[in-house]
């Protein structure tokens, strides 16, 4: 636990963390539980949006860990800038990158793993969401002070279609080259081979070795968008940043015409695409926050974004479901009883965010 002093933070970047996290951690459950509840299609359809597709397509959904990848990438353009102003050697940065990368790799294992069967190490799941970010971060760093924004993005350019390449050209034992199948293709091969552990879906691990690659794009090109909210003027950055957006959504779009949009692959289109969302997000939640100064509504999601840690630990290993069925139960108990469910997922993310309030408050925020 630490507490902060720095009182020059992005409220938009801290939001839009925020905004991100409660989804990662659960926070849309009751969207979810929406589904179904009423005879209105918008909402069978935004209740949708909070589940992945079995395979090839998108969802909503699909986009909350690539944004949240591209939003570390842009703390890390400023984390790094402050240290590289202070004059803090190549090596001390790499070193607290590496650190932090370990600590979220162990972090993600138990995370993932509670209760740890110890005794049973091929059931333990090395990969993690954490496990992504760490890996993400730390060689995001590497390149951020040994090359210019331009320079990484022939790095992106590269690792995309090397990847396309990869996937296509690559025989898979049994299946042959170009199968982007369920059970026939490269990612699925590389982490049966490879990958100690468990695999979250039995044939492959949709966060495991091989599609680390085009998931480090992410945060390489947020911390480009970073340094472009460290330059210019703030309209120049808002329309920089909504530019990249569109063009990173059409090139994914295109792209996706012939290497399927996959969030289970992590294909180069489905890169593109997120990353050109993730560029527009931030640019409104810029223009409108930092910009235009309509603050009052970020407040809820500021508390959340600035201990995003804890609330991912916190929903893991807190039952706030049950807590809220006790405590609020008593007050829609008069509701139709499928709607009970919907309740309580709303009733559990008011008291998670209360807590983190009171965390707030106490100026108590969880950092690696």
């Amino acid at each position: 636990m630490d507490k902060p002093t720095n009182s020059n933070r992005l409220l938009s970047l801290d939001a839009l963390r925020g905004f991100d996290m409660l989804l990662i951690a659960g926070g849309g459950e009751f969207l979810v539980r929406l589904n179904g509840k009423t005879q209105l299609d918008w909402v069978n359809f935004v209740s949708a949006q909070m589940t992945h597709p079995p395979w090839d397509g998108f969802t909503f959904y699909d986009f909350i860990l690539p944004l949240f990848l591209f939003v570390a990438g842009v703390s890390l353009s400023f984390s790094i800038g402050k240290s590289q102003s202070q004059g803090l050697p190549k090596y001390d940065i790499y070193k607290k990158a590496f650190k932090r990368m370990v600590i979220l790799i162990c972090l993600g294992i138990i995370y993932k793993n509670a209760p740890i069967p110890f005794f049973e190490p091929a059931q333990i799941r090395v990969a993690s969401v954490l496990g992504r970010i760490g890996i993400a971060t730390f060689f995001t760093a590497i390149l951020f002070v040994n090359y210019s924004w331009s320079q990484r993005l022939y790095w992106v350019g590269g690792i995309l279609i090397v990847y396309f390449v990869a996937l296509f050209l690559i025989p898979v034992p049994g299946y042959g080259a170009g199968d982007l199948s369920f059970e026939g293709n490269l990612v699925g091969w590389i982490d049966r081979t490879f990958l100690p552990g468990r695999l979250l879906q039995g044939t492959y691990d949709e966060l495991g070795l091989l599609t680390q690659f085009p998931a480090l794009c992410l945060t390489v090109l947020g911390a480009w968008a970073g340094e472009i909210l460290q330059q210019t003027t703030k309209f120049n950055k808002a329309l920089k940043l909504l530019l990249l957006g569109l063009a990173g959504v059409l090139l994914g779009l295109l792209w996706g015409l012939y290497f399927p949009i996959n969030k289970h692959l992590w294909t180069s289109s489905f890169i593109l695409l997120t990353a050109g969302m993730s560029f527009l997000f931030l640019a409104c939640f810029y223009w409108v926050i930092d910009v235009k100064g309509f603050t009052g509504w970020a407040f809820f999601f500021k508390v959340i974004g600035m201990n995003s840690l804890l609330i991912y630990f916190a929903y893991r290993f807190i039952d706030f479901y049950s807590t809220s069925r006790l405590a609020f139960e008593g007050i829609y108990t008069l509701a139709p009883e499928p709607w009970h469910e919907v309740f309580q997922a709303i009733g559990a993310t008011a008291l998670v965010w209360v807590f983190l309030y009171i965390m707030y408050r106490n100026k108590i925020f969880l950092k690696v």
